[in-house]
């Protein structure tokens, strides 16, 4: 380890490369990023450089890039903090000689087609699915295989676009919506995965690796709205005997292991079938919606804590596993409000201190679409988990949300809810 380290955060990270200078003594961060990201950085004064490329460059572009800012500043390790730009933060490790994920796990891990064949080919698990690149396409897939299916973009994520599809004459819209939805838009055409719907409890895995060796932090249960799959509410620990947790570590290995993840935290969301725990997708990242915070106060392990002294190169999976050896804290809970109508947001009422209003006054709010559709969410704890989720919900129950919409819609009144 270097008393000067140089870290280049490829992508975002908020917070995150801010604690990396504070950790130790003499650490510098540079950025390399999309443009569309300048406005969101954390601290950007806080970097010795921020360089910015556009959404066309392609990897040699960025890999010139960092060779420029290696050139000005011996970059001594490359952090990727967030799922945007993961690829080039691998392309960009291979070009300079830098520990990062390898690029064939970034393309299975982000390509859900890709994943599903991996773990396929290494026996972990058998999931049907199928791509299509046409609305057309997915209507005759549909009517020569029946049943209910989940279609999905190939590369999305914050449950965008996701819908459930069983009769051939909703193919075109399903389709549509789906391709419409917000992702990388990296796999080139505008395919489109077709999977099993998988049914049973869905839960995450929060976990941590290092040199290919993984452990679980936390198990989650997560709570999804049935009709578009956007999350409602997570509470840690989930409420499992102690054989499916086990097997759950144990399958949630075999997945991280097939597809090449050597270090870093992982999301992994998977389903509790019958035939055992089957992967919708992971993540070569922290999870969101508050899951890592959750998992600090439910276990006592801080995994953001745990990404800045990885990145600098300290070895943490003793630490950690002497950590969750200790007892735990109280179970915690997250539940999220939605809003009661389209339109514009004017107040919020009832909200007392366990409510975070992401929304402010004059933002547009809608239907649950994905993630960034819920204008608020509440945290609470509890001595088990059912009765923290019963506050985090009650909390956010008692909420009122004041909108505003068009006349047409509500003569001209404000809705509430």
């Amino acid at each position: 380890m270097s008393d000067q380290e140089h870290v280049l955060v490829v992508g975002g990270g908020m917070e995150i490369p801010g604690l990396l200078r504070t950790h130790r003594p003499g650490v510098r961060t540079s950025v390399l990023c999309q443009l569309a990201l300048l406005p969101r950085l954390w601290e950007p004064a806080g970097h010795q450089r921020v360089v910015a490329i556009g959404p066309d460059c392609d990897d040699q572009e960025w890999i010139d890039a960092a060779a420029l800012i290696h050139a000005a500043d011996p970059v001594t390790r490359i952090a990727t903090l967030g799922e945007r730009d993961q690829d080039r933060a691998a392309a960009v490790g291979v070009a300079l000689g830098l520990a990062m994920h390898a690029p064939d796990t970034v393309a299975a891990v982000h390509d859900k087609a890709t994943m599903r064949r991996v773990l396929a080919a290494a026996g972990v698990e058998q999931v049907r699915s199928h791509t299509v690149d046409n609305a057309e396409e997915l209507a005759r897939w549909v009517t020569e295989n029946p049943g209910t299916w989940i279609v999905k973009p190939l590369d999305g994520s914050g449950s965008a676009g996701v819908g459930v599809l069983s009769d051939p004459a909703d193919a075109s819209t399903r389709y549509e919506r789906c391709v419409g939805s917000t992702h990388t838009g990296r796999t080139g055409a505008a395919r489109v995965l077709v999977e099993e719907f998988l049914t049973g409890r869905q839960i995450s895995v929060e976990s941590f690796s290092e040199q290919g060796e993984h452990v679980v932090v936390a198990v989650t249960q997560k709570f999804s709205d049935p009709a578009t799959f956007v999350e409602l509410g997570h509470v840690i620990p989930a409420d499992l005997d102690a054989d499916t947790t086990e097997a759950v570590k144990r399958h949630t290995a075999r997945v991280l292991s097939a597809l090449g993840v050597r270090d870093g935290p992982c999301h992994t969301e998977l389903v509790l079938t019958e035939r055992g725990p089957r992967t919708i997708e992971t993540h070569l990242r922290l999870a969101g919606d508050e899951i890592p915070y959750l998992a600090k106060d439910a276990t006592g392990v801080d995994l953001v804590r745990l990404v800045v002294a990885q990145t600098l190169g300290e070895s943490v999976l003793p630490g950690l596993r002497q950590r969750l050896a200790e007892p735990g804290g109280p179970a915690q809970a997250i539940w999220f409000g939605i809003a009661p109508c389209a339109g514009t947001l004017v107040s919020v009422e009832g909200a007392d201190e366990r409510v975070v209003v992401v929304a402010k006054p004059g933002d547009q709010v809608g239907e649950l679409s994905d993630s960034g559709s819920r204008p608020l969410w509440a945290r609470a704890d509890g001595p088990d988990a059912a009765t923290a989720v019963q506050r985090a919900h009650e909390a956010v129950a008692k909420c009122r949300l004041i909108v505003s919409v068009p006349s047409a819609q509500a003569g001209g009144m404000g809705a509430t809810a």
